[in-house]
């Protein structure tokens, strides 16, 4: 019988509590599982078999997953509601509260409905013609749905040009893209098969994960096949279908929030994590590293440039011209100990490159290839790879004795030296061979197939030494490289870009696709990473810019031996210091926006449109986007301007940070934009947490500051702020501290209440605080349980301060 001609007859075969089962007589076997009101998943098997291995992606809600993976049957962790089932002889349909599912039990072909406003809206239906591979053409993965022109397509994480992915097609491979184009280079780091469909005009929408380790590519309408109508596809090369349809009925941000709840809860990170990271590889390269990096400290105090770590590049593990993870290089670094203790004793955590390949000429690697923790053939030769200017092999990261052996030398040969935290790099396990084999927990399976799987036990390996050294603190990662479930382990960055105002641009684009795949504690290398040294102009932009993203570092191995540092144009020095301590400034508020992502999963970076999604203008192509739900940051991409235009979002008006001035929103307006000044607005009716202490490098302090701007006339807001010691596992034991600013008023009389409630932390000087309104606020003020000290007006804002009973 030909199975095109005739595609499979499906049947309800059996029901499991929320575990629905199809079979067709040619073998086939669709899945479908009602986890929540808002998730249903589907798994299409075509020979009714499952290949895939088990997921490291799904922790609904949860930490973390077992270190083998979790069962795909399992189903713990999910609510499973009731639903209702309707059948026919020709279709099935499945319906939660939220969302409708219908099969056609010829084929198997879906349509998804979204319930909103007491009617029932089809957002996605599968391609009507040959939707799935059910063995037609070869063993890979196929689901091709209809495609729509009222809608764009938004995520799939870190990927370069616009944010709308609709036209554009996009391979699924990590790879070490260094130098890459932020708007044309594909692949590039990170694993993430999660997008966001958002139809704007019927401001709905819905979130697809596909919950694969497999290399795998999505088609966004860029390809065209008159037979079968428009189509997007998602094709990959090794596993199962196995998708899960997330609802978004009134934000884009709803499937966003659950699809990170979904793959668990984001990792809680010490708040230096925020502040400013030096790096260089130039330093450790140097044959004088030590002295190199005794003289960063040096600089920073000459300067006063506030800095909380420094990322060691892998310099110092080099023997001759290479490098060997877990080696010291004494010549460069003739005293550890008393290199790591200057750093502490400035405040300044080290955060030491660390690399999953071992060079065949490693001094570990024959007792490493004896104990057979490398990925290796089948004979039990190492799988050889291309790393950097010379070959090696991939440690196995599914073998428990790998982990232990990566766990032992993190501590051995970093964290009892004083080294702080791990910086995960060149962990994109670039492996072609299709001959290798990893031990995958006793269930040996090609290593080609899961690649990413190892990039996200290497750093849950790393997280977990840390653990185990120190289990009192929080740890602090960084990965280049990973997949769906990271956020659980690390902080991350775009990778190596390039030196390039476009690249500044398109970054910003990159930054919220990631956000939008449920990644936010992420930022990039200021001042680009590789090619010529960017100009001093480039450099403040790039630095005002980078001072409102969760990750804040400046890195480089620029192509002229120069090295990307806040002194490295004198002229501009000043500027760059004052940026930095504005980023200190309003740090309080992005702890408080990734305390927000850990506990409620909001990402801290979105598009406009995501707080906005019925104003159309929002949707069109730009530079701008919100941190928050207060602040607008309207960066300057381009060289020579003065101004920046911005559109400013209808539904809220906007006061400028530097000004004060107010502006309605649905305008747009053009805003003084010097270099040392980011074009920034706070959103009407928001309350901004700052720390308004005079701060110095090595001498931190910390002082809480509120900006407020309340809406003119009769209105009632509240803002809160989360406060903890920023560096202990004690929040975990309710350690943790709130503040709550109430503000309510009316045409003549603005009401203000500031209490905190549970342990603020003994840095935190809370005898008074300092609020600050705008300028043209002339209304009378109330101060409830506390008494004004002193006001005075400056740069558009009155500033009180106020003494806490």
């Amino acid at each position: 019988m030909n199975s095109l001609l005739h595609p499979p007859q499906f049947h309800l075969a059996r029901q499991d509590v929320n575990h629905l089962q199809l079979h067709a007589d040619s073998g086939a076997v669709i899945d479908i599982f009602v986890l929540e009101q808002d998730i249903v998943r589907v798994r299409v098997l075509p020979d009714g078999l499952a290949h895939g291995p088990r997921s490291w992606a799904v922790a609904p809600g949860q930490e973390d997953v077992a270190l083998e993976g979790r069962d795909r049957l399992d189903l713990n962790g999910y609510s499973l509601p009731s639903f209702s089932l309707l059948q026919d002889a020709t279709m099935l349909c499945v319906q939660t509260a939220e969302v409708r599912l219908q099969i056609a039990l010829k084929g198997g072909r879906c349509s998804w409905a979204l319930w909103r406003d007491g009617v029932w809206h089809t957002v996605l239906e599968d391609r009507a013609t040959q939707a799935y591979n059910f063995g037609w053409w070869d063993q890979r993965i196929y689901h091709y749905k209809a495609r729509r022109n009222d809608e764009i397509y938004l995520g799939l994480g870190e990927r370069a040009g616009a944010l709308n992915r609709a036209g554009g097609s996009y391979r699924m491979v990590n790879i070490d893209a260094m130098g890459y184009s932020a708007r044309t280079t594909d692949p590039l780091y990170k694993h993430i098969p999660f997008y966001l469909t958002w139809q704007p005009q019927a401001a709905l929408g819905f979130g697809l994960f596909y919950d694969t380790l497999a290399d795998c590519s999505f088609d966004m309408g860029r390809e065209l096949d008159n037979y079968h109508g428009a189509y997007r596809h998602f094709i990959a090369d090794h596993g199962d279908l196995d998708y899960y349809f997330i609802a978004s009925a009134h934000t884009p941000l709803d499937a966003v929030k659950r699809f990170t709840w979904l793959t668990g809860t984001p990792a809680w990170m010490p708040k230096s994590g925020l502040g400013y990271s030096g790096s260089t590889m130039s330093y450790t390269d140097a044959p004088d590293a030590q002295q190199r990096m005794n003289g960063f400290l040096d600089k920073c105090r000459e300067h006063d440039i506030l800095c909380d770590s420094f990322h060691l590049s892998s310099g110092y593990t080099s023997i001759g011209a290479k490098r060997y993870v877990f080696n010291w290089n004494h010549d460069k670094f003739p005293d550890i100990k008393a290199f790591t203790q200057r750093y502490a004793d400035h405040g300044v955590a080290l955060c030491a490159n660390i690399k999953p390949c071992l060079l065949q000429d490693h001094p570990a690697f024959a007792e490493v290839m004896r104990a057979q923790l490398l990925i290796a053939t089948a004979d039990g030769a190492p799988a050889w790879v291309q790393f950097w200017d010379e070959v090696g092999a991939y440690l196995d990261f599914t073998n428990p004795a790998t982990i232990d052996w990566w766990k032992s030398q993190v501590k051995r040969a970093l964290l009892d030296y004083g080294i702080a935290a791990t910086w995960n790099d060149n962990n994109e396990f670039e492996i072609w061979d299709t001959r290798a084999i990893a031990h995958g927990f006793g269930t040996p399976f090609p290593a080609h197939q899961a690649k990413v799987l190892h990039t996200m036990l290497m750093m849950r390996a790393s997280r977990d030494a840390q653990r185990e050294h120190a289990p009192q603190l929080r740890p602090f990662l960084v990965s280049r490289s990973g997949s769906v479930g990271m956020h659980r382990y690390v902080q991350t960055w775009s990778g190596d870009n390039s030196t390039s105002w476009e690249t500044l641009r398109y970054n910003i684009k990159m930054a919220l696709g990631l956000a939008l795949s449920g990644i936010s504690n992420i930022g990039h290398d200021i001042g680009g990473f590789a090619g010529p040294a960017p100009d001093p102009e480039l450099l403040v932009r790039w630095v005002a810019h980078g001072a409102f993203l969760p990750r804040f570092s400046i890195h480089s191995w620029n192509d002229d031996g120069t090295v990307n540092e806040p002194w490295m144009y004198p002229s501009v020095t000043g500027q760059i210091s004052a940026l930095i301590k504005l980023r200190y400034r309003f740090i309080p508020y992005l702890y408080h926006q990734l305390w927000q992502w850990h506990c409620s999963y909001e990402p801290v970076l979105r598009p406009t449109f995501t707080e906005f999604p019925y104003d159309p203008r929002c949707f069109e192509e730009g530079d701008d986007l919100m941190i928050g739900d207060a602040l607008l940051l309207a960066s300057v991409v381009e060289a020579g301007q003065t101004e920046r235009r911005v559109y400013l979002p209808e539904g809220a008006r906007w006061i400028t940070y530097w000004s004060g001035q107010r502006f309605d929103g649905g305008t747009t307006v053009s805003l003084p934009a010097p270099w040392d000044q980011p074009v920034l607005l706070i959103r009407e009716g928001s309350v901004v947490p700052l720390n308004v202490a005079d701060q110095h490098f090595a001498a931190p302090a910390d002082q809480r500051g509120f900006l407020i701007t309340p809406p003119q006339g009769t209105a009632e807001i509240e803002g809160r702020c989360v406060e903890d010691d920023g560096v202990s596992e004690a929040w975990r034991d309710g350690m943790t501290a709130y503040w709550r600013v109430l503000v309510s008023g009316d045409t003549s009389r603005l009401r203000l209440q500031i209490t905190h409630s549970g342990p603020l932390p003994a840095t935190l000087d809370a005898a008074q605080v300092q609020i600050f309104l705008p300028a043209d606020e002339t209304r009378a003020i109330e101060i409830v349980a506390g008494q004004l000290l002193a006001s005075e007006t400056e740069a558009g804002w009155q500033r009180l301060s106020i003494g806490l009973s």
